[in-house]
Formats: C-alpha cells, structure tokens, sequence
C-alpha cells in the first residue's frame, strides 16, 4: 500500500477532538505558557504543563504507531517501546542539562539529579504495579482467567532482576565504603554498570527480535490499514516530539516552586507524578487491550516498558550525565532501591505462572498505594 492510498488523517485532524478525546487537554499548551511567560505562576505552570504532556505523550504513540505499520515488525515494536517512553526520557534530559549548567554541589543540582532518578524508578514503578495492576484488574473482570506468554515472562523478569541487582549494588557499597572514597566508588561502578546494561540490552533486542523471534510472538496489528501517509506520521512525531519537550522544559524549571508551594515531597513528584501524567496513554492502552483479552499485548507494553526503563533508559542518562560532569549514579537511596526491588520480585511471583486474575490486579495496585503513601509522607 502506497502512502497516497493509505492516508486519512491529516497532521492537523490528529490533534482535533473529534479523532480523540483526549486532545480536548491539549488547550492546556497554552495555559501553560500563559502561566510560564505572562502570569510567571510557576506552580500553575508545573501543573498545566504535567496535563499538557499527556495528549502530546499520546500523539507521539500514535504518530509512532502510524510509522510501525510500513516497516517491519520487530522493527515496529522497538519504535513503540522507544516512544513509549519518550517523555520521560525528554524530562530526563532536560534535568540533566539543567544540572550541568548549576554549580557543583548546589542546590539545583542535587534537585534536578534526585528528579532524573526519581522519574526513572517512578516509571519502573507505574509500568511494573499500576499499569499491569489495571490490566489485571479490568481483564480479570472481563474473563476468568487470561494467559499470556511466560517467555515474556522469563526473560523480562530475568532483565529486571539484573537490573535490581544494579541498582542494589551502589547503595550496599556507598552505606559500607562511606565519605568522598565511597561517593567515588558509586560513580565509577554506576559508569561501569551502565555499559554492561547498555550491551546487554542491545543482546536482549537480538534474542527478542532475530535468534528467537517465535518466543515472543504476538498479536499485532500490521494487518491494519495505516490510517496516515508515512510523511504525515513523521511530521507528527517531529511536532509532537517538540511540543513535549517544549513542556518539559517549563516543567523541569518549575518543579522546585510547585514543590515548595503545594508542600510536596520532591520524591513524591518524581515517582508518582511525572511516570503517572507523561505515560498515562500508553497506560490507557495497556488497559483496554487487557479488557479485549489481549493480554500478550498487554503485558509486553507495561513489562516492556519497564525493562526497557531499567536496561536502556537508566543507564543512558547515566552515561550522558558522565558526558555532561553530572554526579548522576545507580545510588538511587535505599527506599527507592528497596521498593523497586520487591515490585519486580511481586511481579515475578505473580506472572510467573503466565496467568493472571482480578485478584493478582488488586494486589500490585494494593502495593502500589503503599508505596505511593510512603513517598507522600517522606520527608
């Protein structure tokens, strides 16, 4: 199918209301602004631009959804698991910047690094306990019992529990090393550890999507008709890829004042807030196709997700920040470290059978709550 048969909805017609209801939130861009550059209201211009990430989050799925149907299809379900998670990796980004132009040792910094590490175990976090708790949850209410494929299982669990072990690791040795020489010993092992997931990462790609493609075979959709021009699609995900980072920018600058003024823990904001508001599309998707008893689907988005948080997103910033003179490591402190550790191992337990119900939902959400209260409540 050519481009010129294919396409249906222009770039424009992607971000009208009528093709999606959730693009009804996109009139926050320019409250934003409005708050950013006229009122200076920093509080309102976190909070305006958190729910203006949202619909530009999805139209990037959708423009890299669009993309996948004219190539092949593991090549497709890289570009999903990328973009997927492309908002935190922008918010990432642009905290480290914002650390790099700071004085070592300030204030600022130690903010804007505390905020990189805490997006990154808050988006392990949601796509681990939320997003699969719903899927759990509103399938399990649906059907009985739904399968899913425990090769995604097992090799998504085994990634992540390497990627636990990294992030334990730093913490035991900065706690038993203590002072300069142990902050040191982090950084070098953090620099060293990144590297090893970094390949190890792109081997997990070639095993999932070369050598044994057949494991994790699902259902897809590159039988469907793409709905855009693949010019359309591109232009889409440039715009849109724009605007978010446009967003986060005012974001990552407001973040201090909101904290400050609604009396949130900074720890709070970056677990819960930022995965919640900048993934919250491709959570709704995980959720639906759970209802539809696509549970493979289902699993590889929120599983996919975070493995790929953990195994290529992390390490990245880590080396980037290294680039940039960041003090950025895998010490994340020992509450993140903890939770994060027994989300996987719940996970693990829970989808080690390739089963699930609505009770196994109800439980991760139930951890999740209380790893959420604890965050709230921390100091």
């Amino acid at each position: 199918m050519s481009d010129t048969e294919a396409g249906h909805v222009s770039v424009l017609g992607a971000f009208s209301p009528t093709e999606n209801k959730l693009n009804i939130l996109l009139l926050a861009v320019p409250v934003t602004c409005y708050f950013a550059y006229v009122s200076h209201d920093e509080s309102m211009a976190f909070f305006a631009s958190l729910v203006a990430i949202m619909p530009l989050a999805f139209l990037m799925g959708r423009a890299t959804e669009e993309i996948a149907l004219y190539t092949s299809e593991s090549l497709g379900g890289l570009l999903n698991a990328t973009f997927g998670n492309a908002a935190e990796m922008i918010i990432a980004l642009l905290a480290i910047y914002a650390a790099s132009q700071a004085a070592s040792g300030s204030d600022t910094e130690t903010l804007m690094v505390g905020l990189v590490q805490a997006s990154l175990i808050g988006s392990i976090l949601g796509n681990l306990l939320l997003v699969m708790g719903l899927a759990f949850l509103w399938g399990g209410i649906n059907y009985s019992e739904q399968k899913f494929s425990d090769s995604q299982v097992s090799s998504n669990g085994s990634l992540m529990l390497l990627a636990m072990i990294v992030l334990i690791i730093p913490t035991v040795f900065n706690s038993t090393v203590g002072g300069a020489e142990g902050e040191k010993g982090v950084e070098q092992l953090s620099h060293i550890a990144a590297i090893v997931l970094l390949l190890l990462y792109g081997l997990f790609l070639f095993f999932q999507f070369k050598s044994h493609v057949d494991l994790f075979a699902t259902e897809t959709h590159h039988h469907e008709a793409p709905e855009m021009t693949k010019k359309d699609a591109i232009i889409l995900l440039v715009v849109a890829t724009i605007l978010v980072s446009w967003m986060a920018e005012i974001l990552v600058h407001s973040v201090e004042y909101a904290a400050d003024d609604m009396g949130l823990p900074h720890l709070f904001i970056g677990i819960i807030l930022l995965p919640l508001f900048g993934n919250a599309a491709e959570h709704f998707t995980a959720v639906v196709v759970a209802g539809k008893d696509k549970m493979d689907l289902s699993f590889a988005i929120s599983m996919g997700s975070s493995t790929q948080i953990a195994v290529f997103v992390a390490p990245l910033m880590i080396l980037i920040a290294w680039a940039m003179n960041v003090p950025l490591t895998f010490e994340f402190g020992m509450l993140e470290t903890v939770a994060a550790f027994l989300s996987v191992l719940i996970v693990n337990v829970i989808a080690s059978d390739g089963k699930s119900n609505w009770l196994e939902g109800a439980l991760l959400l139930g951890t999740y709550v209380v790893l959420g209260a604890a965050f709230l409540v921390h100091p």
